[in-house]
């Protein structure tokens, strides 16, 4: 009998889960059970604090929701000088990649509750992002396009290591539009911040912009490329956080950084369009960052002497940054906790540092 009721519990969680504004009377009817049985169910799950409310929304934490790109990252490296319109002899790696997903797994290494919502095929890429990815992020929000790929990012490096062409096949990201995301509206109400990426397209840009203002939701924005900066709206009022590179900045602004003063106006560019907070990242020179306060100011990179492999790395820091604003930390710490992290990933083969915890990363900020 026990086995039973707990079956039973297990699918209207299910349920409520899917849709959290059902009534009574749809419960019964999705779960093939008397209206009778379905309120001694639901009291139960109230007393053992499962639900709550009278809208049955489940008792769960506010989770980060990570928006975008989660994709395969292939890498073919050249043994000799690359002929063109013949087979060249190459090494080659797989890992799994995709902005919205690195950053996902970053956060979920480091204890939060992490919700991805992104687009996927049905494929055996999917089946390997799901794999490596599933430990750190819930991936229930991911929809499936059954004729489409999942996301791939293709490099072909020469024989010094330098990229000779890389492909992108991201089509499959258009499909994150306003109505796929409202199909997952309880999640997102609910989220303690959004971060999107921009692989999503414009109108979804636009939509989380006045989706997270009506709802007071911070919102983060990462760029992924100079090509995509159209996707950004002219107003970022609603934006808590723009992480964005100076080639990424340039491009937007129409502007050359050339030097210190620049790079210093391009901060006070991003604060005058809205953006509450935003960090003008620029290689091995360090980050500019700038607020409402209207102070800049700047923080040099960690310095790394041996590279394992940079890629990553961005991500890593804007979830090191991500991390610690959630946690109310001065803007300092929070700058130096994204330095650190990405710093650490530089030093790691991997594009997501496979030691990175909440405790390591403790140990990590007191290095610095």
């Amino acid at each position: 009998m026990g086995d039973d009721r707990n079956e039973n519990e297990r699918l209207l969680v299910d349920l409520i889960r899917e849709s959290p504004f059902v009534s009574q009377e749809e419960l019964a009817e999705l779960a093939g059970m008397s209206p009778s049985s379905i309120a001694d169910h639901l009291s139960a799950l109230v007393k053992k604090e499962y639900v709550t409310g009278q809208a049955y929304v489940l008792n769960e934490a506010a989770p980060i929701v990570c928006i975008g790109g989660a994709n395969v990252d292939r890498k073919f490296y050249a043994k000799h000088k690359l002929i063109q319109a013949t087979s060249n002899p190459v090494t080659s790696s797989t890992s799994v990649g995709g902005v919205a997903r690195n950053i996902a797994e970053n956060l979920g290494r480091l204890g939060e509750e992490v919700v991805l919502m992104s687009a996927r095929g049905n494929d055996s890429e999917w089946t390997e992002i799901y794999d490596l990815s599933a430990p750190f992020m819930n991936l229930e929000h991911v929809a499936s396009f059954e004729d489409s790929s999942t996301g791939s990012y293709t490099a072909v490096l020469n024989e010094e290591g330098d990229l000779s062409v890389a492909l992108a096949d991201m089509d499959i990201y258009e499909n994150i539009t306003p109505e796929l995301l409202m199909k997952s509206s309880s999640i997102l109400k609910r989220a303690k911040c959004i971060v999107v990426d921009l692989n999503c397209p414009s109108e979804t840009i636009d939509f989380l912009c006045s989706f997270t203002a009506q709802h007071t939701i911070p919102l983060v924005i990462i760029p992924v490329s100079s090509p995509k900066m159209n996707r950004l709206p002219k107003d970022l009022s609603a934006v808590s956080w723009l992480i964005v590179n100076k080639d990424e900045t340039e491009c937007f602004m129409s502007m050359n950084i050339n030097d210190d003063g620049d790079w210093e106006d391009s901060v006070k560019k991003w604060v005058e369009l809205g953006v509450e907070n935003v960090i003008v990242t620029n290689g091995s020179k360090g980050v500019m960052a700038g607020g409402e306060d209207g102070k800049v100011h700047y923080f040099p990179a960690i310095e790394t002497t041996s590279v394992v492999d940079v890629t990553g790395a961005g991500d890593a820091f804007c979830s090191g940054v991500i991390y610690s604003w959630l946690q109310n930390n001065a803007l300092d710490y929070t700058i130096k906790s994204g330095l650190v992290n990405s710093h650490k990933t530089i030093l790691s083969k991997y594009t997501v540092r496979q030691e990175l915890s909440q405790q390591q990363f403790k140990l990590d900020m007191e290095e610095f």
